[in-house]
């Protein structure tokens, strides 16, 4: 379903970010082709992830009455070409608030989504969190939802190297106390179901939250790290060589929502999150990310405002894809943007 269209000729980089790429000197500039409205129908439609699949892409996120709700339901939408979408499936379970569903290719050639499951009273903090994992063969028909890693360990992302799925977890232990602090965890699985701690504070410094990892062709794995907490709210870069007991911390210097990156054929990694500026507010804003000087230099703003961030990443014939969401045109829809690198 294709709901709408935003066409670009040119560059596209927001005012307030410009100063920063020539800054940052970037070695390349990255040009808007267009961006596809693909769902609406959701009262709140949020937090997505992209993934290609047999010849097809797949794009998932969470339906609901807002933001925050008990009603979380996770959307499964396929396309042949990235621009027309159509529903494959809508996972639910009673009583629960599923949320940030992330997907990816599992090992036997399954699809596989990690989410968190949720147990609130209308819009009020959760009480209790626990992640799942759901597998198919096919997008449309899933298994049940295997509960994954610790209770109220949130498994954000889940990323797949050498026949192992690696992931971060935060805590999300409900707690008023204000000096706790809370740390995320390094899990490992063989098997995608069955997640054990690798390291077990990873990270525990002002609030790490969302995390995505990836792996270098050298094995090296990088872990693109959001904050929340204070006395600093920036995104981490972290560094680890097998067996990723170890790790090196870069602060980015810059708050970073959603946190994602991919590397590009050439070597080139490109990071995409929400960026808040008093000049734009929140935008969704693909970025250069430089792994060995830890700097975070933004390309371009993509249409977003508001409520907006949580991007997927695909790269596909000369052609990144990005899925987002954002509020900018009223209500919080789901897009789809195709973006060439020059």
């Amino acid at each position: 379903m294709q709901l709408a269209t935003i066409v670009a000729a040119s560059v596209l980089v927001a005012s307030s970010f410009a100063a920063a790429s020539r800054a940052g000197d970037a070695p390349s500039k990255l040009e808007l082709v267009r961006v596809d409205r693909i769902w609406d129908q959701g009262n709140h439609n949020a937090f997505t992830d992209l993934v290609r699949f047999n010849d097809r892409f797949f794009c998932v996120f969470r339906e609901g009455k807002g933001h925050v709700s008990p009603d979380g339901a996770i959307r499964v939408l396929e396309s042949k070409d990235g621009k027309a979408w159509t529903s494959a499936a809508l996972i639910t379970q009673e009583g629960k608030d599923l949320r940030d569903p992330k997907i990816t290719t599992a090992p036997g050639g399954k699809l596989m989504i990690v989410g968190g499951a949720a147990v609130r009273e209308g819009t009020k903090p959760a009480t209790s969190h626990q992640s799942f994992v759901t597998f198919s063969a096919d997008g449309r028909e899933w298994e049940k939802l295997h509960d994954a890693a610790d209770k109220d360990y949130w498994l954000w992302r889940v990323t797949w190297h050498k026949g192992k799925a690696y992931g971060v977890g935060y805590d999300c232990a409900p707690d008023t106390r204000a000096e706790k602090q809370y740390s995320s965890r390094l899990y490992v699985s063989d098997d995608g179901m069955k997640f054990t701690a690798l390291v077990e504070s990873l990270y525990d410094q002002s609030g790490p939250t969302e995390a995505t990892l990836r792996f270098a062709a050298d094995d090296t794995c990088y872990c693109l790290h959001r904050r929340d907490g204070r006395p600093a709210n920036t995104a981490l870069l972290g560094t680890a060589k097998p067996p990723y007991k170890e790790w090196t911390w870069k602060d980015l210097g810059t708050y970073y929502g959603g946190p994602n990156f991919i590397e590009l054929p050439g070597g080139r990694w490109i990071a995409a999150g929400r960026i808040i500026t008093k000049e734009e507010g929140a935008r969704t804003v693909l970025c250069d990310l430089d792994l060995a000087q830890g700097k975070l230099t933004p390309l371009l703003a993509l249409p977003s405002g508001g409520d907006t961030s949580y991007p997927g990443l695909v790269w596909h014939e000369g052609v990144l894809y990005v899925s987002y969401y954002a509020s900018h045109e009223g209500k919080t829809s789901v897009y789809v943007a195709q973006v060439k690198v020059k």
